[in-house]
């Protein structure tokens, strides 16, 4: 049942921040409305993080007029004619009301002003697809022209119209993280569009970067291992790329592993998508790293994740045998902390990893070079050699204490000389 025009009213005017905004926007004089996952949110219950606003009018004039009377500042995004406004702690994405024409499947929207009907229709889903009122007569009057509140409270995720997933592929996998994220299930007939635009290779029409985006803030998610569950029931991890192997098993365990490991949940989860069943792995290597490049992830976060791919299967099985915690350190010194957390996800024992990495890691001589040269040892590579030995000592607790390093260091430097 809805809510009561009073009840929204006083939940929208709960809201943080509305207090210094809804008189800013009123001054406006433009209808403006409160739209996307915020209204999901209040309807929900829930906390709304975001603040987005749709002015039937100039958007980024809008936009310029509300910091102003904000004392705040603008940020313009002109690709959609979108602004950010900000004011202390406030901070609103704020859009003139607009219709989006796709001159080509998977291509970047081509937009218009437009009515706040059609703005509305031209969203993912029915659940983002409402408006709350913020001024005038309509403060706290919901406005559900595709049915979002009724899908809303029996926990379905619904397209607009048939061609929304060739339109934006990228909604493939945003369909999947709202499903996760807030417990729901694609619509049946939404459903059928979601393998249908998969089989038709619609993620190929798309930029990799935009699939890592949406990739990514899947993978994030505390409820992933369902997402990647659904990827494989709709065929969407083979048109993510064939050798993609959705275990869902593996990828909760290397989010676990991540936590244990100080890596990127995120990251570790992508590499397991990755890593797959040895013999897949083995024959799609290139094939996957070509992948994973072009998802333009950061040069550190790519090479992490393709390590990781490539070599944690084989690091659980080195990490089996027994180290003394000098070999230790060394076998994983400089490693990143992602092929750590997938190789704990693959088998390896989880005392020898944790060992590595909340003690041996962190292990630092209490001295240096250059105290050895204070000493009167000549520079040369004996100086790094000798202190490489006495740190290896002092990880098998051979060694005690700042005077212990250094007299066992100008030992094995003047030996060396």
């Amino acid at each position: 049942m809805a809510l009561p025009v009073t009840d929204l009213r006083a939940l929208v005017t709960a809201l943080p921040g509305m207090d210094a905004l809804l008189p800013a926007l009123a001054e406006l004089g433009e209808p403006s409305y409160l739209v996307g996952g915020a209204v999901r949110d209040v309807l929900r219950g829930a906390r709304s993080v975001d603040l987005d606003v749709a002015v039937e009018g100039d958007g980024p004039a809008a936009a310029r007029a509300l910091a102003e009377r904000l004392g705040g500042s603008v940020v313009l995004h002109d690709r959609f004619s979108t602004a950010t406004v900000r004011a202390g702690s406030l901070a609103v994405d704020l859009a003139g009301t607009r219709r989006e024409v796709y001159t080509r499947p998977g291509a970047l929207p081509t937009v218009e002003p437009a009515s706040l009907v059609e703005d509305l229709g031209r969203r993912d889903f029915t659940v983002n697809a409402m408006a709350i009122g913020l001024t005038g007569e309509a403060l706290g009057r919901l406005r559900d022209p595709g049915g979002g509140r009724a899908d809303l409270e029996t926990g379905l995720i619904r397209t607009l119209h048939p061609a929304s997933f060739l339109d934006d592929p990228t909604r493939l996998l945003r369909a999947l993280r709202y499903e996760s994220r807030l417990g729901f299930a694609l619509e049946r007939e939404t459903a059928r569009l979601a393998r249908e635009a998969a089989e038709a290779g619609a993620l190929s029409t798309v930029s990799g970067v935009r699939v890592r985006v949406e990739l990514m803030d899947l993978l994030a998610e505390p409820e992933a291992p369902r997402s990647v569950t659904r990827l494989a029931e709709l065929g969407l991890d083979h048109a993510l790329h064939p050798a993609v192997d959705a275990d869902p098993e593996l990828v909760a365990a290397a989010k676990l592993g991540a936590l244990e490991t100080g890596a990127s949940p995120a990251l570790t989860a992508l590499a397991a998508l990755c890593a797959g069943r040895p013999e897949v792995r083995a024959s799609a290597r290139d094939e996957l790293e070509v992948w994973v490049e072009a998802l333009g992830l950061p040069g550190p976060a790519r090479d992490a994740v393709l390590r990781a791919a490539a070599y944690a299967n084989a690091l659980a099985k080195a990490l089996r045998a027994s180290w003394r915690p000098s070999e230790l350190h060394e076998l994983l010194e400089g490693e990143p902390p992602e092929p750590l957390a997938l190789a704990l996800a693959l088998g390896a024992p989880e005392e020898v990893v944790l060992l590595y990495t909340r003690r041996l890691r962190s292990v630092r001589l209490e001295i240096s070079g250059a105290d050895l040269l204070a000493a009167g040892v000549a520079e040369s590579p004996a100086v790094g050699l000798a202190l490489r030995e006495t740190l290896r000592r002092k990880l098998d607790g051979e060694l005690c204490g700042r005077e212990e390093e250094l007299r066992t260091a100008l030992e094995l430097a003047r030996e060396a000389t």
